[in-house]
């Protein structure tokens, strides 16, 4: 039953972990429906955080609305609307346990080699390239509409680049608010807006400004190689957790 003391038990935890993660602290928001999905189903439980999602959105673009990089963006938004796109059609056809056990044996290989210094200490700074952005704006699209999982493949697009921890913020804030803005019609064509789940996420929408705002302060007060040593290990942690639920999913294990 919704709005009772279990549903905020899971689901307040989830909403900060949300808000942290749009703060900044990207990676922090795949944990959130993992535990939302212990007191509702995952479908229930993404069509509660997609309002959530976009008034977080808000705070986030507002607050970083001159620190983006606007290359990046036309890089990543042609494909992103393409890997939509292909989510929506595919939606019934593609396993959300194979995309994540896939995204997350990507995310672990990509965040280990930089962690264990096989990338380069002096590694060359990497540009925006449109080949590039379109293959990982189309794997974001993919992901965020198939399996709610973007945010890795735009840190391991966009992290190589080296921007400073704000425009990194900025970037994805940006980003992730056209496709959550793009989500609403699948979503009500689902009927999944309806007025419980609108009440639900009503409820825990000052849980989730106040997070996000929480997670701002804390992005413009952590020096930028930590920022990004907390990002990697963010990035492994999530990695992880995609391919255990990806393998359980796919009944690999019982």
């Amino acid at each position: 039953m919704l709005l009772d003391p279990a549903f905020f038990a899971a689901m307040v935890p989830a909403v900060i972990l949300m808000g942290l993660s749009k703060g900044g602290f990207a990676g922090l928001g795949l944990l959130a429906l993992p535990l939302m999905a212990l007191v509702v189903s995952p479908v229930q439980a993404a069509a509660i955080m997609l309002p959530l999602l976009i008034s977080q959105d808000v705070v986030t673009v507002w607050s970083y609305r001159r620190e983006f990089d606007r290359r990046i963006l036309a890089t990543l938004l042609p494909g992103a609307l393409i890997g939509i796109l292909a989510g929506y059609l595919l939606a019934a056809k593609v396993s959300d346990a194979a995309v994540g056990l896939a995204v997350g044996m990507i995310s672990i290989g990509f965040a280990m080699r930089n962690l264990l210094g096989l990338a380069g200490a002096q590694a060359k700074v990497r540009r925006a390239g449109f080949g590039a952005g379109t293959l990982w704006g189309a794997i974001c699209g993919f992901t965020s509409m198939i399996a709610h999982a973007g945010g890795p493949p735009f840190q391991i697009y966009v992290m190589p680049q080296r921007l400073p921890p704000a425009v990194f913020v900025g970037t994805g804030a940006i980003f992730f608010a056209m496709i959550n803005l793009i989500k609403v019609g699948p979503y009500i064509a689902l009927g999944q807006f309806s007025a419980q789940n609108l009440t639900a996420s009503l409820a825990l929408l000052p849980v989730a400004v106040a997070a996000t705002f929480a997670g701002v302060w804390l992005v413009r007060r952590v020096p930028a190689e930590r920022f990004y040593t907390i990002i990697y290990w963010l990035l492994l942690a999530v990695g992880a957790k995609l391919v255990f639920d990806g393998i359980r999913g796919l009944h690999l294990i019982s």
